[in-house]
């Protein structure tokens, strides 16, 4: 498969901070790629590093097999959505939309093809005779997409575009992003901080913190094998619970309680012994109900119930320890309810201290 985005060995500098570090990253032709990251991580920067609003310091862009490290915005084949919607007040829909084109000198009757193709494709038919004031929130995040699209390109670049939106915005453009993206089957690369919109989105995902990339991997990947503590925290829409301790053998030794981890499939040769981290995610951990094959289970009291519509979150306090789980919506749970809790093995994760990386 032909790569359409191809990052060698790059960094950026400002000043004496170092921002990106010997970063490569490969983009497949026709490929919904997230750079997902809490803000300072350096995603935004890379994308404006592909796009040729920031200069690198060191290490090549390549677009479609071309060398476009030095090459102007405007020559890199790319279409961009910030932000902010970023249109022209005074200006239509139709003349926002027309606007790059005609400066391109594209052929009148090809501008209009263009613009016809997109209202359609983003239904802001409508709307072509509106200017911005009169149009709202998600309708001109449609009109700055749409100007990206007429200039038929082969990649896109988004650079957290949904970030301005209320949730309920969010989630409907989320879905017309994803029907976009299949309809055009064009490269798209993506920025957001907000890991649902993540893994609702993307083929891959590259996880970045402080200029580095963590992991590269499909949303499945990502969240059942994170490759390290940070990794694992962050993906998830609630975080996962972690516990210090100390693996012996197959088993781990927390605070007050212990695991069997025969269970678990470890990365390399099998168990290490030493310090490390477990780790649970809410929805991973059970209520236990007699034999359900558990691989550890623990009295709980509830100190707190938060109901979420189809599921309730639940803090429990167990062996001195305040966790969460995720529960079924309708559950009768309440304040100072004593309850047995329960982990499945294959569904731990277990990190080495201090490196933090998987085990």
């Amino acid at each position: 498969m032909r790569n359409a985005v191809e990052i060698k060995n790059l960094s950026l500098n400002f000043g004496s901070e170092q921002v990106l570090s010997n970063l490569s990253l490969e983009v497949i032709e026709g490929e919904f790629l997230v750079l997902l990251g809490a803000s300072g991580c350096g995603k935004s920067t890379l994308l404006n590093c592909i796009s040729g609003l920031l200069d690198v310091s060191a290490g090549q862009v390549f677009i479609k097999g071309e060398n476009v490290t030095w090459a102007d915005p405007s020559e890199r084949g790319i279409g961009m959505v910030f932000q902010s919607y970023a249109l022209y007040p005074q200006m239509t829909v139709r003349k926002n939309l027309s606007f790059g084109l005609k400066n391109a000198k594209v052929p009148k009757a090809e501008i209009q093809e263009r613009i016809a193709r997109v209202a359609d494709t983003l239904q802001i038919t409508p709307l072509l005779d509106r200017k911005p004031a009169a149009l709202s929130g998600g309708q001109r995040q449609r009109v700055a997409i749409g100007r990206a699209l007429v200039r038929d390109v082969d990649v896109f670049l988004f650079d957290e575009p949904l970030s301005n939106l209320d949730a309920k915005l969010r989630m409907e453009l989320r879905v017309e992003i994803k029907r976009l993206r299949k309809k055009l089957q064009n490269t798209m690369i993506y920025v957001t901080h907000d890991q649902v919109e993540a893994m609702a989105l993307a083929d891959r995902i590259s996880i970045m913190k402080n200029g580095v990339i963590q992991q590269l991997g499909t949303p499945e990947h990502v969240y059942a094998s994170p490759c390290n503590k940070y990794v694992a925290e962050f993906v998830g829409s609630v975080a996962m619970n972690m516990f210090a301790g100390h693996l012996e053998g197959s088993t781990f030794k927390g605070d007050g309680f212990n695991v069997d981890v025969k269970g678990y499939e470890f990365t390399g040769d099998g168990p290490s012994e030493g310090a490390a981290w477990l780790g649970v995610r809410p929805e991973h951990i059970a209520i236990h109900r007699g034999d359900d094959g558990l691989c550890f289970s623990e009295q709980a009291e509830v100190e707190l119930v938060e109901p979420m519509g189809a599921d309730t979150l639940v803090w429990v306090k167990f062996a001195g320890h305040s966790i969460r789980l995720r529960t079924d919506g309708l559950t009768k749970l309440k304040i100072g309810d004593k309850i047995e809790i329960g982990f499945d093995a294959a569904r731990l994760h277990l990190f080495e201290m201090p490196t933090e990386r998987r085990l």
